[in-house]
Order: structure tokens, then sequence, then C-alpha cells
């Protein structure tokens, strides 16, 4: 299978996944908007979702993923004992900490989750009441995330992508039930924790079956801590802080948030948009990439390994500067035609459209992080990126405390991009000081396209703004505002597309051409 065909797959799963995640917001806005809930439920959310990020999907798959293709190598018999060590360690590990949690659950609540809710205490009880029943989500999303890593190392992408679509669909079922039952918010809340816990277990089980399909079974072990396993705790420890790095932000940044009413919800809203583009693009680059880059470094392919880091940068450049630009211009927009409804109002949209329109600054950097990151992770040097992480991580704070006093919650989004600019810049600059990185001339040729077709689309996207005032605005009828809205989104998506390929630069093709041949014949 072609490495764009290995993309798209991952790509199109998390598309349809996001998409249906803009159809829970929408309907969670209608039902909560900013208020108190809608606060307690993205709080309580964040908390087992970051430690997810963090341990599962951070640690785990970029630790567990060059490891296990070494022992894919040695046999699917060795693979399979290696990988039911692990889980068996995971499954223990992941236990105890649940039961801690829960245990410790008024202490985080009041130092952690959000400590700034301690002024209300209907919000407080009901935030540490929701994240009480969602927490054990986190376990049946770490060993999913396990299985997803050996699934996607076996080049079986599809169930890996398609999973995380259950839980939108789940919590839209749930809100869709609430609205027929007429359930006031603090129902909806409940229902929604308890939609999170049931998702996980879908998710578990899909991977599960297709982990069994690829003919791996796994039993439960006791947990032995192995030299393998010694090995990937090693590699998984600092892997825990760099692949987290935007989740330990995001969980850091809501805990400030919480002192501002209707801060935390802004942020998640605005969060939603911002997560479309990066799921899609940076995801699905680092999820394939990974894999690719050990098994051609394994194999001694360095110029195999040049070209999947080069056409890797590539792609999300073509595709993240030209959403980082409409984010600047047309995010109002698109944020007042999805959310602006119901208990979401006027001012709520302004809020998060400001928010959404920063984040765009930060968009290139977050995708080119996922495509640096697995160079050091395929190199088994999960330590270089842990204190790069560390750095970003201090700015993040830094910021983020100096600033929210005077933007409120436009403060911690401009905190984040800082760090996520900080840390793009130093992976980079590591990778090309330790020669990991040579890029070539078709690469510095299309950049600068690259950036010079996103302006042009900036500045015509801006003129039909400013005539369209009036059918864009909250006066103008819904169905007014849909057809502008799309018809600016598809005008912009002509310009940039038309000049990128009318000036030779675009890639797509050229990756299909090319690197695809190149990489079958590269042994």
């Amino acid at each position: 299978m072609s490495l764009v065909k290995k993309f798209v797959i991952v790509a199109s799963g998390t598309m349809v996944s996001r998409i249906f995640g803009f159809i829970r917001e929408m309907l969670m806005a209608i039902a909560l908007g900013t208020g108190p809930v809608a606060d307690a439920f993205n709080a309580a959310f964040r908390f087992p979702n970051t430690f997810r990020r963090l341990f599962a999907e951070g640690a785990f798959n970029s630790a567990f993923v060059p490891l296990f293709t070494k022992e894919i190598e040695k046999g699917a018999e060795t693979a399979q004992k290696f990988s039911e060590e692990v889980f068996g360690v995971l499954f223990s590990i992941l236990l105890v900490m649940t039961i801690i949690i829960e245990l410790s659950m008024p202490f985080l609540m009041t130092y952690v989750i959000a400590p700034g809710f301690t002024a209300d205490a209907g919000k407080f009880e009901m935030t540490g009441r929701l994240a009480a029943i969602m927490f054990p989500y986190l376990t049946c999303m770490s060993l999913a995330a396990m299985m997803g890593s050996m699934l996607n190392s076996l080049h079986r992408y599809f169930p890996v992508a398609i999973a995380p679509i259950f839980l939108n669909i789940i919590l839209i079922g749930v809100l869709i039930w609430a609205w027929f039952a007429k359930l006031d918010a603090s129902n909806i809340g409940l229902a929604l924790s308890w939609g999170v816990m049931a998702a996980g277990v879908i998710q578990l089980l899909i991977v599960w079956i297709a982990v069994r399909n690829a003919g791996m079974k796994i039993g439960l072990r006791m947990p032995h801590f192995t030299s393998n396993i010694r090995h990937l705790l090693v590699l998984a420890l600092p892997a825990a802080i760099t692949g987290g790095i935007t989740q330990i932000n995001l969980l850091i940044n809501i805990s400030i948030a919480s002192t501002d009413a209707g801060a935390v919800s802004s942020l998640v809203y605005a969060d939603r948009f911002y997560q479309l583009p990066l799921g899609v693009i940076g995801i699905a680059v680092a999820t394939v990439l990974l894999p690719e880059l050990s098994c051609a470094l394994r194999g001694g392919k360095l110029k195999k390994a040049h070209a999947l880091q080069n056409r890797s940068v590539e792609l999300t450049l073509f595709l993240s500067l030209p959403s980082a630009a409409a984010f600047l211009v047309i995010s109002e927009p698109i944020v007042r035609l999805l959310f602006e409804h119901g208990q979401f109002d006027v001012h709520a949209t302004a809020v998060v459209s400001s928010i959404l329109a920063v984040y765009g600054l930060g968009l290139p950097a977050f995708v080119l992080i996922k495509a640096f990151i697995p160079s050091f992770f395929a190199r088994e040097d999960t330590r270089t990126p842990m204190i790069f992480a560390g750095i970003s991580a201090a700015v993040n704070v830094s910021l983020a405390t100096m600033l929210f006093p005077f933007l409120s919650a436009k403060g911690i989004a401009i905190a984040e991009i800082t760090a996520g600019w900080v840390n793009a810049i130093l992976l980079f600059l590591m990778l090309a000081r330790r020669g990991h990185w040579s890029s070539d001339r078709t690469l510095l040729k299309r950049i600068p396209i690259f950036l010079i077709s996103s302006a042009v689309m900036v500045l015509v996207l801006s003129s039909a703004i400013s005539h369209l005032a009036w059918p864009l605005s909250s006066a103008a009828p819904l169905t007014m505002r849909f057809f502008t809205t799309v018809a600016l989104m598809l005008g912009a998506m002509a310009v940039y597309f038309g000049m990128v390929f009318l000036s030779g630069g675009a890639p797509l093709s050229m990756i299909r051409k090319n690197l695809v041949s190149k990489e079958e014949k590269i042994k």
C-alpha cells in the first residue's frame, strides 16, 4: 500500500470523527452554551483525556511501535509474547492508577482539575462527580491505544482510524435523547459522562477484535518486568512528557482558565475547530510516519527515510497553511454559523472566534511537531523531545499566567501557540544539527509557493467578507448565512489550490508519482 493511501485511510477516519465531533459540540452548545454545566463537563472530561493522550497515545505509542516493529522481524510468536507482556503491565498500572485517582478526586479537584471552581460550590461538586464517572475511560482508551499501535505497526490503519468515531456517535445520541426527554442541564451532564464511559468500552472492543483478526491473540498475563518491558518503560517515561505536550499545556490552561466563568468552555469550543485540521493532517502523518520510519531505519534505508521525512513535512504544510490562514479571517462567520444557537449567544461567538483566530497562527507549528517527533522516536530517542517539551511547557505556563489576567482565554491561546512554535523550532534545529534531516530542492521550492498562495487567499477572503457583512451577520436568515459561508470557503479553496497547482507547487501528484514508486524500489 502506498504512503499516500495510508495517509488517506487515517485522515479520512479522523475527518469523519472530527465531523461528528462538530455535530456533538453544536448540540452541546445549544443545550449547555458556555454555562456552568458545560464548564464542569469539559473540565472533567479533559482530565482523563489528558492522561489518555499523555500515557497511552503519547508514551506507549511512541515507545512501543519501534520495539514492536523489531519483534515482528523476529516472528509473529515473539511479537505476540512481547505484546502480552506489555498488556499485562499496562493493565496493572492503569488499574492501580484508576483506584488512586478515584480516591483522591476531592484533592485533585481542588488543586489540579479546576481550582477556580471552588468559589462555586455547585459547579465544583458537579465537576468532581462527572470526573469520577469518566476517569475509568482512561483504562479502556489506554489499552485501546496500545492495541492500536500494534495494528499501525502491522499496517492495518482502518480500525484504529474509525474507532474514535463511536465516542461522538454515542454522545450525539445522548444529546438527542436528552432533548426529547427534556432533561435539565445537570442531568444532561451526567448522561454525557456515562456516554463517555460506554464509548470507551466500545472502542476497546473494536480494536481488540481487529487485533485478533490480525492474528495476534492477546491474553492477560501477570505483570513481569522483563528486559523488554524495562526498555519500554525507559523509553516511555520521557515520551509520556513529549507525546503529551499539547495535553499538558491544555490541562494547565484549563486549571488557569477555571477562575473565569465561561473561559473553559470557550477554549474547548475553539479547540474543536482547531483539532479538525490538526487531527486530519498532523495525527494522520504521525500515525503513518512512525512505523514507516522505524522500518526504513532498521533496514538501513536512509534515502527512503529522508524521502519520508521531506514528503511528510511537505504534505503537512500544503494542507495546514491554508487552514491556518482561513482561521485568521473567517473564524467568526464559521463559529456563528455552527454554534450561535440556543444558549450560545453573540458574546460567546465573539470570544470563541477570537481564540480560534489565535489558534490559527499555531496550527502549522503543531502539525510540524507531529511530523518531526517520529524522526526521534524511530531512532529510540525519547529524551531529546522530552527536554524540548519541558522548555515549551515552561514557556506556556509563564505566558498563560502573565497574559490571562489581561486577555482571559485569548491570553491562554497565545501562550499555547507560542509554546508550540518554540517546540517545533527546537526539534527542527536538533534534527538538522545531527544530520537526521536533509531537505531536498522540491521541499525548499514549494514552501514559498504555499506561503504566497495562502497570503493571496487571505487577501481575497478579507475583501469578500467586507462586502458580505450582512449575509454573514446574526440578523441574516440561517440558510443565507450557511450558503454565504460555504461559498466563501469554496472560493478560498479554489484560490489557494488554483495558485498552488498553476505554479507547480502541488505535492500530491509528485508523492504519488515519485515517492510511492521509489518507496517500493528502495531496498
